[in-house]
């Protein structure tokens, strides 16, 4: 497994950041739905745990939304940690969308 982790700066209220990173998973789920199947999101306050298959390659982890950023890690198949950094950089250009 490689370890993918993103921080993301925003400048909404911690609420708001997270009510918009909640999106994220869902839009995923929606713009990729040919690829991605097996979708588990959990909240537990600002921390959530995710999972996702994603052309038969299984991706899980974390977001925590504090005040001033939203952290995201997740473990990725050592088949899938070439393509790292362009996972890093779709999340983050994602996530930034969402968080403007």
């Amino acid at each position: 497994m490689s370890k993918l982790t993103v921080n993301i700066p925003h400048s909404l209220s911690k609420d708001e950041a997270q009510q918009r990173i909640q999106q994220l998973l869902t839009n995923l789920k929606e713009q990729q739905a040919d690829k991605i199947s097996d979708v588990k999101e959990t909240w537990e306050g600002d921390n959530a745990s995710f999972s996702f298959s994603i052309k038969g390659f299984d991706i899980s982890g974390g977001i925590q939304v504090k005040p001033e950023s939203v952290d995201i890690e997740g473990d990725l198949p050592f088949a899938l940690s070439f393509f790292k950094g362009m996972i890093a950089d779709l999340i983050t250009t994602k996530a930034k969308e969402l968080l403007a």
